[in-house]
Order: C-alpha cells, then structure tokens, then sequence
C-alpha cells in the first residue's frame, strides 16, 4: 500500500507464513519476478496482474484468481450491525439502548448472522466500531471474526502460525484508541500510539478496531459470526502440538497475550460491557465482493 515503487505486485495466499516459499506455485512465482527484473528473461511478469489472490474456500481449497488493485475496486463494503436483542448480526441496525456486559476471562460475547442463502465472498481489509466501558482504567478488545458449517461447527484454517485459525482476527488495547485523521480510511483504523488516553470506569469510549485483511467464500447454509473478547481466541476443541515446539497451540500459535506483566489482571481481568444506542451501534465492515 505504501511501497514506493510502481513496479509492485501483492500475492496472497493461505497455508503457514513459510510454506509457499517454498511451494512449487511460490518458486515459479518468485522465479519469474526474479527472471524478469535481475536477468531480463520475457517471461511474461510484465503482464502479470497486479494482485494475484488465492481466493479460500472451506476445507482449504484455493482458486487463483487475478484482479487489479487492492481494495478490490468493485467491493461492497458492508455493515453488519451487532444486535444485543438475540446475538444476531446483520445489515439491519437495532433500535433503542442496551448494553452487554462479559468477563474477560470467558469466551466472550458471539453474535452471528443468520444462514446464509447462498454463498457469500469477502475479500480484503475489515475493520469494526465498537462502544465499550471498563470496570477499570483500560480493556483490551480481542476480536474473531468465525465461520459454522451446517451443522453448527466452527471451521478453521492452516494459518500463518497455527493449524487452527479463525476467519479473521483484531486486537486493540482501548488506552491506545487515538486514531491519526489523515491515515485512518473507513476499513482500515490508523492507530498513532503516540498517547494513552486511560478509561474512566463504567464509561463508554468509541474504539475503532482494526481487523487482519483476508479472502473467503463462504458456502449457502453456512454462518459468521463476530466474537467480541477480553483474551485470546481458542479455537472450539482441544489444543494442539506441533513437533517443532513444545508449547500448546489454542488458535493464534506461541504468540499469546498471557504475559502479567503486559497485562495485569487487576487491570485486564475483570469485566468489560459493550454499549448500544441511537447513533451508536456496533457494527463490523466487512468487504462483501458480489458475485460476476
């Protein structure tokens, strides 16, 4: 997004954050950028689109699929209203106030969408708005964005450092909240991290959240569902091990926010609510891309 050259190219792919390195699909790819720029080769790189994405499906099955640009200019951007009513989630705002209160030490609050009628693609950044309160000075916001088969079971996917990840994941400490104005688009929140502004107890603030960027199509019949949290996901199961670590891996791999020191549980540990009301209704954007 940033890069400043103009000859640039963005891959996305699935499976883990090595594994297409040295794939023969991620060898030919690199092989024929390195060909064209170091040797001269003709090989055709100058007409390579300019984003090349391995659209996912459940049961991690890829299409390739060649666009233009990143967003993807035809994107719906979409919101999908968090409902406190019956933890439902959709395009229909709630009407009137109501707040939600979750330990964060739990799993929680979910709110899904209904079955879908037929299948749904979403591809490219995401991002959320959220009004919460703190039962203390700070709240971190840990956000899954989660997939259910027919028959109500979570689905997952090889990510970059887990064989159990959800959809999509995003984080944000309340403290660092303060968004820079000219940075900041209305799929991707800009954080400074230049000043902590700590909570007052029991008071709402507006917290923007940024979420991880993906692709996925989501069949007929299946949901999604958005899970708000005061701690790491995990994925529906038990964990598993890996033979290159000895740690236990839960959904988001070795790197968990566990530490007591970065998060004291007097501070952290107790209960967050998140707040709904005229003007102020949650609500997760997510890049629906309709179907050609």
């Amino acid at each position: 997004m940033r890069a400043g050259s103009n000859d640039k190219w963005l891959e996305v792919h699935g499976d883990t954050h090595f594994s297409h390195f040295y794939s023969n699909y991620g060898m030919a790819v690199q092989k024929r950028f390195f060909g064209h720029f170091l040797k001269g080769e003709d090989n055709g790189w100058d007409r390579e689109p300019r984003v090349q994405l391995n659209v996912r499906h459940p049961g991690e099955k890829f299409v390739l699929r060649g666009e233009s640009e990143w967003p993807l200019a035809r994107t719906n951007w979409t919101k999908f209203y968090l409902d406190p009513s019956n933890g439902s989630l959709g395009t229909a705002q709630p009407r009137g106030d109501a707040s939600l209160t979750y330990e964060t030490t739990g799993d929680g609050l979910m709110f899904m969408s209904a079955p879908l009628k037929e299948e749904m693609e979403f591809t490219g950044p995401i991002a959320a708005r959220l009004f919460l309160s703190s039962e203390t000075t700070d709240a971190d916001v840990f956000l899954a964005l989660r997939v259910y088969d027919r028959q109500g079971t979570e689905v997952s996917f090889i990510g970059s450092n887990d064989p159990r990840t959800p959809v999509a994941l995003g984080w944000l400490r309340a403290s660092h909240r303060k968004l820079d104005p000219k940075r900041s688009l209305p799929y991707r929140p800009w954080h400074t991290h230049d000043e902590l502004q700590p909570l007052k107890p029991g008071v709402p603030v507006e917290l923007e959240v940024e979420v991880w960027p993906t692709s996925i199509v989501i069949p007929a019949g299946y949901r999604f569902a958005l899970n708000v949290r005061g701690r790491d996901y995990e994925y529906d199961g038990d964990f598993v091990t890996l033979p290159f670590s000895p740690a236990k891996f839960y959904g988001v791999g070795p790197f968990t926010h566990t530490n007591p020191v970065d998060r004291p549980p007097e501070i952290f540990g107790r209960r967050n609510t998140l707040h709904f009301a005229a003007g102020k209704q949650p609500y997760v954007l997510l890049p629906h891309i309709p179907a050609k």
